[in-house]
């Protein structure tokens, strides 16, 4: 097969989906005695019939509606995320199966804590903008996990997104580059039969977060001739309300455009999703012309920096399918003895 590198290639579909349980940051605070300095006001859970595959394909679903291709002609389905139903046993061969893209498909599982959603959709960048493939779809997803009392506790949230690549001349959004920048930083792990991740505190923030998120941005600007003025838009991982701004200001950004991120500030940190819904809910809004910049990061260490331009089939695809606001107010609270129930936080 002959390998076309110059190919322009884009997003032609793209989902959401995030589950409707929310629990309340107050009411994990009430269990524990914290009365007060709560990272969110809410996070939404999944329910017991629900898990990172059955989350994935909804918002495959959702991708597919707005691509409006046969899922037959998916040349890969790739799954990122830390919270996958099985230890060992693919959650793409799943996906791809009950989306009916089988079996002339490539399929696997992508882990890289919160940016194994934006590594599964390099992958797919590559395999499309090779020419060895027409479509292939990223996915990243999960029912993150909090240990009971931990500060993960109170963001630790269920959603995904997928994406569709393809052809510019059919992208709603189109690629314009890509850096990725990773070093070994063991800031967040959990070993072999452990419940629930460990982390270093705020030591998450520096050196992980802020060095990886910072760097592959102004990498991606020195290599590709950007500065901050040049987006309308930038959606970064989304642990908590604070770190996404603290980033924003400390790459330039205008103040007058930095505000709270609606991924977290809505439904919590959904890790292998936070910043592939924080992307959805950007294309929700944005306009033909308008440039995205997304940062996505996870731990142990990396980040991956993508710059996106939006054409006019965004106009005509957006509405195919709910939007990420369509989720995030279609809700049902439950108290913390449901979501103990709900997370298997109760071992018997």
């Amino acid at each position: 097969m002959e390998l076309d590198l110059n190919r322009e290639i884009g997003i032609i579909g793209y989902g959401a989906y995030i589950p409707l349980y929310r629990i309340k940051d107050e009411e994990i605070g009430r269990v524990w005695g914290r009365r007060a300095g709560f990272p969110v006001e809410e996070k939404a859970v999944a329910g017991l019939d629900e898990d990172v595959v059955t989350m994935a394909i909804e918002a495959s679903l959702n991708a597919l509606k707005r691509a409006q291709i046969n899922p037959k002609e998916l040349g890969a389905v790739l799954v990122g995320t830390e919270s996958k139903p099985y230890a060992v046993k693919p959650s793409g061969t799943i996906v791809a199966e009950a989306i009916g893209a089988t079996p002339a498909t490539l399929s696997a599982d992508y882990e890289f804590a919160c940016k194994a959603g934006t590594e599964a959709l390099q992958t797919c960048i590559a395999l499309v903008k090779s020419g060895m493939c027409k479509y292939a779809l990223a996915i990243g997803g999960d029912t993150a996990q909090g240990r009971p009392s931990d500060e993960l506790e109170y963001t630790a949230a269920s959603g995904a997104a997928a994406y569709i690549v393809g052809p510019k001349d059919e992208a709603l959004a189109t690629f314009e580059a890509s850096f990725s920048y990773v070093t070994d930083t063991p800031d967040f792990w959990r070993r072999q039969v452990q419940p629930y991740p460990k982390h270093t505190g705020r030591f998450t923030g520096e050196p992980a977060y802020f060095k990886h998120i910072i760097s592959a941005a102004k990498m991606l600007f020195e290599k590709y001739s950007f500065s901050p003025e040049d987006f309308d838009y930038a959606v970064f991982h989304q642990p908590n309300l604070k770190f996404p701004i603290r980033v924003a200001k400390k790459l330039g950004f205008p103040m007058e455009k930095i505000k709270p991120g609606l991924v977290v500030g809505s439904i919590g940190n959904t890790y292998a999703g936070s910043s592939l819904i924080g992307l959805a809910a950007t294309l929700d809004v944005a306009k033909p012309g308008q440039r995205i910049l997304v940062v996505s990061f996870g731990s142990g260490a990396g980040s991956d920096a993508f710059s996106l331009v939006v054409e006019e089939a965004i106009e005509v695809k957006r509405d195919r399918a709910p939007g990420v606001v369509d989720y995030i107010e279609r809700k049902r609270y439950v108290d913390y003895a449901t979501y103990a129930r709900f997370r298997g936080k109760i071992l018997r």
